[in-house]
């Protein structure tokens, strides 16, 4: 019923440091090594739990799928070298490519991605994004034990009865429960790379974070990750596009200081970096080597929609209008991002190809970031309705973040912001590998969040709310907005499909399930040498077939 994709590239570190400039081309015994920083340890890479875009650049770079983007952001064949779709759009069959092996060496057979979707929807799991990636296969219901309402299983959950098969070695077929026309996009997404079973029921706790039991499909292999220090890949010898890949390796630098990496790519040690001092970002968009590149991607607020001090939404509401987003955007993060004024970002088109925002209904749910006084003076009337004037009766609010990026920038604009409510806010900065499953157990307050899409389709950020969604960390729980999006799920007319979307946005934002805060992009520092690298609008940064200029 749901959708997503994640991302699809890397970088990665490791104990082949190079003589000299530790990314550039050089005669080292350890061959032609990217050194790169796309920002601090990562939670997981078990393709089925993980929840960042980090670890799913990671992902992508070691674990090959059945399609995969390519540089013109188009789906090009990977594993599966070509597939069908049946007249009804029911029955999806992939043909896999001849002699496909892991990187063990040993043979690879669809009844692989037989096992791995399977496990992905396994409730002892717990994959976040079962429900977006698999939801729409027919059998999805009775693999999760059917669950009520309140989410509690009113059948036996078995994972068997996920409707994915494998008629011989080389063909999978999918079964969908209603036509899904983007499940290809959803073929390249990292969360949907196989995972091979012996290894993982040999040991199911560890196998993802030790490089002797990692056993891959990709075009590097994951090689060496030291906690805090680098992730290192290299090459993989079995990978079925072997010879199109130049690099020798790739090594990531794991950093949680903006100035260590921008010191490291100063010096040459690192030849591009997601994160550089925010302090200088004036100066340092006049560099010729900044990049600015579309993201379709919000960051919001999620605040826990099961807490008291949380469920009259004239609350959480007060909450949002007492933002400033203008300042925010122009200010806080030097016009690198925008200010959102509802919860699908800019770049979304409707379902004609005009611009999502050109076809919304009710104005009035949307910010109007033109008149923050006036929002100011509604949030607070909203605050005093509540029975809360000036803070009353409201508890010291927690702020959880991570401090990467200008998250700790905007952390302290918050707390100064809802002080004008007369509500007090204390920051807690969290480890990145720490905050996602912090937030994803319900054990916060308020916390940030954000969400780059993986297709230019409302379904797959609007999701995020739907009250069963591994990815709904604010716990909003709507029936009628969990309606709007089942019904767009089983629709086929796309402007009927759209008109759904349309009605769960301005639902979500009337409730203030969630706080939309800016619209994204992406900016980064890139050495010129690079060749042959892409980033796509889905977050990720694409070195699978890159290499490094003499």
């Amino acid at each position: 019923m749901r959708k997503r994709i994640i991302l699809a590239t890397l970088a990665l570190a490791g104990a082949m440091a190079l003589s000299g400039c530790g990314g550039s081309k050089s005669a080292s015994k350890n061959g032609k090594i990217l050194t790169v920083e796309e920002g601090p340890d990562v939670e997981t890479i078990d393709p089925a739990l993980n929840q960042s875009a980090d670890g799913a650049n990671y992902i992508t770079m070691i674990s090959d799928n059945l399609l995969r983007i390519d540089k013109d952001g188009k789906i090009a064949p990977s594993m599966a070298e070509k597939y069908e779709v049946s007249d009804d759009g029911l029955t999806w069959t992939f043909h896999l490519r001849d002699g496909l092996k892991w990187s063990d060496g040993s043979d690879f057979t669809a009844n692989d991605f037989v096992y791995s979707w399977q496990r992905m929807v396994d409730p002892e799991v717990a994959a976040p994004y079962a429900e977006t990636m698999l939801g729409m296969v027919e059998g999805y219901k009775d693999a999760i034990g059917n669950p009520d309402a309140d989410g509690n299983t009113t059948t036996t959950p078995d994972r068997t009865k996920l409707k994915v098969e494998a008629p011989d070695d080389k063909t999978l077929v999918v079964h969908m429960s209603h036509p899904t026309p983007y499940f290809d996009r959803l073929a390249t997404f990292a969360a949907l790379s196989p995972v091979k079973k012996d290894v993982v029921e040999a040991n199911p706790d560890g196998w993802s974070l030790d490089p002797k039991t990692y056993v891959s499909t990709g075009p590097f292999k994951l090689t060496e990750w030291k906690q805090g220090s680098h992730i290192l890949v290299t090459k993989n010898e079995y990978y079925w596009n072997k010879d199109a890949v130049k690099l020798d390796g790739i090594k990531c630098l794991l950093m949680q200081d903006q100035n260590a990496a921008f010191s490291a790519y100063e010096s040459g040690d690192a030849l591009m970096i997601k994160d550089y001092p925010v302090q200088e970002v004036t100066t340092i968009q006049k560099r010729p080597d900044y990049k600015s590149s579309p993201k379709l991607g919000i960051s919001y607020i999620d605040v826990n929609n099961d807490l008291d001090e949380f469920k009259d939404p004239k609350v959480r509401e007060a909450l949002a209008l007492a933002l400033d987003r203008k300042y925010m955007a122009d200010t806080i993060t030097a016009g690198i991002n925008s200010p959102a004024t509802g919860f699908i970002p800019d770049g979304v088109v409707d379902w004609d190809g005009s611009a999502w925002a050109d076809n919304i209904t009710d104005k009035s749910v949307y910010y109007d970031n033109d008149n923050f006084d006036a929002n100011l003076a509604k949030a607070k009337e909203l605050l005093k309705e509540a029975g809360h004037e000036n803070g009353a009766g409201l508890p010291t609010m927690s702020y959880t973040t991570n401090d990467a990026g200008f998250n700790k920038k905007v952390a302290e604009y918050l707390q100064q912001a809802w002080k004008e409510l007369g509500i007090n806010v204390e920051v807690n900065i969290v480890e990145w590998k720490s905050f996602i499953p912090q937030r994803r157990s319900g054990n916060y307050q308020i916390a940030r969040d954000g969400w780059v899409m993986d297709y230019n389709d409302p379904s797959n950020l609007l999701e995020c709310a739907y009250s069963t969604n591994g990815n709904n960390s604010s716990r909003y729980k709507n029936p009628e907005y969990d309606a709007l999006l089942d019904k767009a799920a089983n629709e086929t007319d796309a402007k009927t499909r759209f008109g759904y979307f349309h009605q769960a946005e301005e639902l979500l934002l009337k409730d203030a399930g969630v706080i939309p805060l800016m619209y994204q992009n992406e900016t980064y520092l890139q050495k010129d040498n690079i060749k042959d690298s892409f980033y796509t609008s889905d977050g990720i940064w694409h070195f699978e077939y890159a290499d490094i200029a003499e």
